[in-house]
């Protein structure tokens, strides 16, 4: 994203839309984002807030395409066909039988809330969770597309310097491996730059509890009483799963 210089008035009321301080006033007294720390995500463009609509977005060539398809929740990735930065995950799944009955959903979201993350970070974590052996990444995920080797969570080179709004890292694997999951990411949080949220997801059990809750809270941790609940108004075509 960038202003022209010659519509800028230095009004200044686009610096509170950029989520990623990435917009500053020049000592000229112009409004100027700096283009490194922008991740593309057409907040300050879209919020119609500039006077002299001085603000434009310029022509996005890899890699720097990526920040737009993690950053902007309107661009839409050619993995899933859908705009955001991960899947349709548990809103569909009564429909794609995704997650099913023993395993859990993990959903590790880097970079919010508000932090940002550049993918060397989201390299870290993913081949972190990767030495567990046996982890299979979302496919139709955008992140997973950036990797030059899914099997060990390696991202392409190029890509690593790229900074974005967020990335989600998804994968499922049995229940029983949930805790070794949690412990490996706690040991990643203390070498990268940036912050994640953790999303466990998993069919409801027989009695209507939530399988991964107990695991959770064997291993200490605090489980938020946010979430999604699929209500079932898909058509069921996976049944028994």
């Amino acid at each position: 994203m960038k202003i022209d210089q010659d519509l800028c008035i230095g009004c200044g009321q686009c610096i509170p839309y950029c989520p990623v301080e990435a917009i500053g006033m020049t000592a000229n007294g112009f409004a100027e984002i700096s283009l490194e720390v922008c991740a593309e995500c057409s907040n300050c463009l879209r919020s119609g807030v500039c006077p002299t609509s001085a603000i434009y977005q310029q022509p996005l060539e890899w890699p720097r395409s990526v920040r737009s398809i993690l950053s902007d929740v309107l661009t839409v990735a050619e993995e899933s066909q859908i705009s955001g930065r991960g899947t349709e995950e548990m809103k569909t799944n009564e429909v794609t039988g995704r997650y099913k009955r023993g395993f859990a959903g993990v959903g590790i979201e880097v970079g919010r809330p508000i932090v940002g993350a550049h993918l060397y970070d989201v390299e870290k974590i993913a081949m972190a969770v990767a030495e567990l052996g046996d982890i299979n990444f979302e496919s139709q995920n955008p992140t997973t597309s950036l990797m030059s080797d899914p099997g060990t969570g390696r991202f392409k080179d190029e890509v690593l310097s790229e900074y974005v709004i967020s990335a989600i890292i998804e994968f499922c694997v049995p229940l029983g491996r949930v805790p070794a999951v949690l412990k490996r990411l706690e040991e990643v949080s203390e070498e990268i730059e940036s912050v994640f949220s953790l999303d466990l997801i998993t069919r409801v059990g027989p009695n209507n509890e939530l399988p991964t809750e107990r695991l959770v809270k064997e291993l200490g941790y605090c489980v938020s009483t946010n979430g999604k609940t699929n209500i079932g108004l898909g058509r069921p075509l996976k049944v028994g799963v």
